[in-house]
């Protein structure tokens, strides 16, 4: 091989491995699922407390105005997509409410697996692309064991959710402010499940029920869930307890107006009760043959929502998961801030963007008053301090000069000195001013009393309007400060009514949803105060150094018309 070919060959592997090199690299730095959906969340699973995996769960994904911006997504939600942790894996998910107006969602999501032991357990969310249909299916979510799902939507009270699809009816209504987006609304008539061979309940085989309610007071006798009369949960007086054949299981007490998960599991002879995901009550039951309609709620009076009934015993992990997935105070996942960047996801949340994200239109328009209010403050304390200190250092300096000055100088002092910002001085003048004009030429200067009441009278007008201007712009402090606070607590009160009022509208009452409105209603009274308190500290100091030049003025008006007149008076 020739010189020449060894180098063209070594020139064409070098080429060969940066190209290589290059897509490797390029490859890593786009790992993202498509480049189709510019916004990308980080959503994280803390699974604390769930001791053995759980296959196929489905968990809540609350969208809110502090965890999401809703202007990057489809009005109705359509372009969202839910991607497993490899970031290649697409998760099936329901929309279940989608508020783009008040900035709330509610959205099932069906994971592979939560287990415990995977502390970065994560997935992501997409959105931002307009051109794409929904893929939200409310049957894709369902576990395969699960046999019946009531979101108990206004759209479809009586719809079942998963794949048996059945058709309920009863008297009950539609509650916008549920647990998850609506709830239903019990008053006493049950609501009833039409005889389905995939609810029928076979001795031996497993069985779960559980629905989250919201008892409207306490004690109350009801039936819960009751199928042939030889199953059935009931409230009695504010303890829960289980029928099953000629067992009874007791445990569990009851609040009123609080939401709480309840559930009851058969198997092998043996049913439980859990409260809250904790097993309150459990007990040997003997095996029953069921198949007739499914009764819920008979002389409940309350709200009741996410009805489920499967065919095998939930085990305590997955019903613990439901409770801190679904539940009002839900910890199980955390939306990271940002749009996939992974060092701004692991950082610290940018608190007050997300406050400045949740102000409604009042609350900017009074923080933007507050902010004009707030520049006026600084620029009039600057402009105040500066002509007090410049005031003050031309005042000592002429006050000096005045003051070693005799019978033979005392007229001549407005000569070899510049002093531009000393209202002393200006008083000087004024009062020279009146004293020349009384003094004719070729005569010895000589003033009556009433000379010196005129020129005293003319240096005070001149000590009033050299006040004035020393008090110029106060006022705006004082606005400032007595309106600053008022103004930022009106902006409060209206953010807080408007939040309330839209929650209300919207059907979901979470922590989640009302504490960014609420925290940013918030913003426009520390807004206020923001602007009162450095108003208030400025004024105070800026009026005591303004007292302090007045009397100062005060005093050499005295002394230079006592002076004027010991030196020059008639005797």
């Amino acid at each position: 091989m020739s010189n020449t070919q060894f180098q063209a060959s070594l020139k064409s592997n070098f080429l060969l491995w940066v190209t290589s090199l290059l897509c490797l690299i390029s490859s890593h730095s786009h790992a993202e699922w498509n480049a189709d959906w510019p916004n990308r969340q980080k959503i994280s699973v803390n699974a604390t407390g769930i001791a053995q995996p759980v296959l196929q769960p489905s968990v809540v994904v609350r969208l809110h105005s502090g965890n999401f911006d809703f202007t990057s997504v489809n009005v109705d939600g359509s372009d969202l997509r839910f991607i497993a942790q490899d970031d290649k894996t697409e998760l099936k998910f329901y929309v279940e409410k989608f508020d783009a107006v008040n900035e709330l969602a509610v959205i099932w999501v069906q994971l592979p697996k939560i287990d415990a032991a995977d502390k970065e357990a994560h997935f992501w969310i997409y959105s931002g692309n307009e051109n794409v249909p929904s893929t939200s299916n409310s049957q894709a979510v369902v576990n395969a064991n699960t046999v019946a799902v009531f979101h108990f939507s206004e759209k479809s009270l009586f719809q079942d959710s998963s794949a048996t699809e059945l058709e309920a009816g009863g008297e009950i209504t539609s509650q916008k402010a549920g647990l998850l987006g609506e709830a239903a609304v019990f008053a006493g008539k049950p609501f009833v499940i039409p005889v389905n061979p995939a609810l029928k309940h076979t001795a031996g085989t497993g069985y779960t029920w559980s629905a989250w309610i919201k008892p409207a007071s306490l004690p109350q006798t009801a039936v819960l869930y009751s199928q042939n009369e030889s199953v059935s949960l009931r409230i009695d007086d504010q303890k829960l307890s289980l029928t099953v054949g000629t067992s009874n299981i007791a445990g569990g007490d009851i609040k009123a107006a609080t939401w709480q998960h309840v559930s009851f599991t058969l198997e092998g002879g043996r049913a439980s009760i859990f409260v809250d995901g904790v097993q309150v009550g459990t007990g040997e039951a003997p095996g029953v043959d069921a198949e007739t309609d499914v009764k819920i709620g008979e002389g409940f009076t309350g709200e009741l929502d996410e009805l489920e009934i499967a065919n095998v015993a939930r085990s305590a992990d997955f019903i613990k998961l439901l409770v801190s997935s679904q539940g009002v105070d839900s910890t199980l996942l955390k939306i990271a801030e940002g749009e996939g960047g992974e060092a701004e996801e692991e950082g610290e949340p940018n608190y007050l963007g997300i406050l400045i994200d949740s102000l409604t239109l009042d609350a900017e328009i009074v923080i933007g008053i507050l902010a004009v209010m707030f520049a006026i403050s600084v620029w009039v304390m600057w402009t105040k301090a500066m002509l007090v200190s410049r005031t003050d250092k031309d005042n000592k300096r002429f006050l000096t000069r005045f003051q070693k000055s005799n019978a033979n100088d005392l007229l001549e002092l407005d000569k070899g000195g510049k002093y531009p910002h000393s209202n002393l001085f200006k008083l000087y003048q004024a009062g020279l001013r009146e004293i020349k004009k009384r003094q004719h030429e070729g005569e010895k200067l000589s003033l009556s009393g009433a000379s010196m009441d005129a020129i005293k009278a003319a240096i005070d007008a001149d000590l009033v309007r050299e006040t004035q201007r020393q008090n110029a712009g106060m006022v705006l402090l004082t606005i400032a400060i007595s309106g600053g606070p008022f103004l930022g607590l009106l902006g409060t009160v209206v953010g807080v009514m408007i939040t309330f009022a839209a929650i209300a509208a919207a059907g979901d009452v979470n922590v989640n949803a009302i504490a960014p409105g609420i925290a940013a209603a918030l913003l426009a009274t520390v807004a206020g105060l923001a602007v009162a308190i450095p108003a208030l500290f400025g004024y105070n100091y800026l009026a005591s150094r303004i007292k302090n030049i007045t009397i100062a003025m005060q005093i050499f008006v005295d002394e230079f018309v006592t002076r004027s007149a010991e030196l020059f008076g008639k005797e």
